[in-house]
Parts: C-alpha cells; structure tokens; sequence
C-alpha cells in the first residue's frame, strides 16, 4: 500500500467504510437494507464475523436515532457467503440517551430459499455524551513494540488455507502467542496483536466491532487447527478511539464439550480500554 493511498484512507472514505455501507429500500420498505457482502473480508472461505457484526451495527446506526453501538449482541446461525444479502432492522425502544433496535441478515441459499445467517440485538447511544470518569482496575495488555511483532508479509498465512481478510489489516502478533505458527503451540489460551486497517484508516466505533474477531482464534494456541465458528457474540464500545493503532488481547479460560469462550479486549493508542467482548465459539477436537 502507497503512502498516497494511505494518506487518502480516512473515516468514511475506506474500503472497510465502503464494504459495510448499507443502502435502504426504496419504494415502501423502511429499515430494509441492502448489502453485497465482500469476499475481501473472508477466512476460510467464510465471511468474517467482525466484519458481519459492522456490517449489522452500521444498518442499525440507520435504524435508530442513535448512532454509535453501545451494546450489540449476535447469534451466528448460518454461515455467510460473499455476494448479496437483505438487513431487516426493527426499532425495540427509544429513549433519550439509549435506543434499541434488532436487525437480521438474510441470504439466498442454492435452492432460493432466504436463509436467516444472523440476528443481533443492540442499544446505541451517543459515545461524546459520555462522563469522562474512569475506576477500572484493567491494564493494557503487554505487548512488545509494533516493530517487534510479526504480520502475514513476515512468513505464512497466519491462518491455515489461506485469508483474504489479512490483506486488509495491520495486523501485528505478539511472538509469544506464535507458538502455534512455528508448530509449537504454547497451549495457552492467548492471542495478543496491534491491530488497524491497512490503508491507515484510523478506528471508530464501527471498526472496533471489527477488532473484536479479526485475530487468529486463540484455539491455535491451544494445539488445535482449523476453523472456529462464532456460536454468539457480545461487543461492549465503552469509548471513541484515538488516533492509532490499536491493542487487543483475546483470552481463553475453559474449553469444554467442544466449544471455549474468547474475552477480547481492544486499547487504544491513550490508553484506553475501547472496547471488550465475549464470544462463544465451536472446535474441532481430534
């Protein structure tokens, strides 16, 4: 990527900004929205589910009289396919300082049928509104510098088979979670990187939806392969992010019957706790 076209990547004028633009009905049909899903934001042949949760988040932000996700909650019930999809979004409630809305995505399947790929619950509000008082007892996570972790250009596809998604992100891991690259995994349940958006577009609310599920799952730090399905996931968007890349550290305590959490938490570059997450997410044992 040219310097120019890094110059030129801002907050509403990206490929990320582009590829999550949702475009209302016409004729009779409010808070129906069209959508080409992207296959530039694809892992395993399916579409990323970060990149679903913006994409969703980013209709919603039509929807309501609110614009910034506060809280938003998905079921992954099918899995989404590069191509054209329909966001139907329903206003729950509106109140002064929060709103709530729910929205589906819906594709076609091979016989025409509308197949639901995914719901999501969620309140907006308006982050600039927020007091400036923090009591937290959380840290921002040890990462070594930029310059001492290692992306997809420094040896193989970070993810096995290949990831168009990674040709689209700044991603940066922490060597000690790269067990799992070298064919040592460590066994921990840990995944810590820099992260942003390779044309230099910094974050917001939106992106950060993003960041939540863009790292490596931390199952191959676990000594496991292959892809790990979201079942469900929460995104908190506790902050606006500064300027800058940002930090995010994915943690997995229990893995059990076949499926584990992961907790993410995203840092921003004033050190900030932006944004956190749960998800629950399917293996493959054996």
């Amino acid at each position: 990527m040219s310097e120019a076209a890094i110059a030129r990547a801002v907050i509403g004028d990206s490929e990320f900004d582009r590829d999550t633009a949702v475009t209302p009905r016409e004729s009779g049909a409010p808070g129906v929205y069209d959508i080409d899903l992207s296959a530039g934001w694809t892992i395993l042949g399916a579409v990323n589910g970060g990149y679903l949760l913006a994409v969703l988040g980013r209709a919603l932000a039509h929807a309501l009289p609110h614009s910034d996700p506060f809280s938003i909650s998905a079921h992954y019930l099918t899995a989404s396919r590069p191509g054209p999809a329909v966001v139907r979004t329903d206003v729950v409630r509106t109140g002064r300082t929060l709103s709530t809305g729910q929205a589906s995505l819906f594709q076609y399947d091979d016989q025409g049928r509308e197949v639901e790929r995914i719901r999501v619950l969620a309140s907006y509000g308006d982050l600039d509104a927020l007091p400036d008082d923090v009591r937290t007892t959380a840290e921002p996570p040890a990462i070594p510098p930029l310059e001492q972790c290692f992306g997809a250009e420094d040896g193989p596809s970070p993810v096995p088979g290949g990831s168009a998604i990674t040709e689209r992100l700044m991603l940066k891991l922490d060597p000690s979670t790269l067990g799992w690259a070298l064919g040592s995994p460590s066994g921990k349940g840990e995944m810590r990187a820099w992260f942003g958006l390779a044309d230099g577009r910094d974050a917001d609310p939106f992106s950060l939806l993003l960041a939540v599920d863009a790292l490596p799952p931390t199952a191959f730090e676990l000594g496991l392969s292959g892809w790990v399905p979201t079942v469900e996931l929460t995104a908190h968007i506790r902050s606006r992010p500064a300027p800058g890349p940002l930090r995010v550290s994915i943690t997995t305590r229990n893995l059990a019957g076949g499926f584990l959490e992961e907790d993410a938490e995203v840092w921003d570059s004033a050190d900030r706790l932006v944004a956190q997450s749960r998800q629950l997410a399917r293996v493959r044992l054996g």
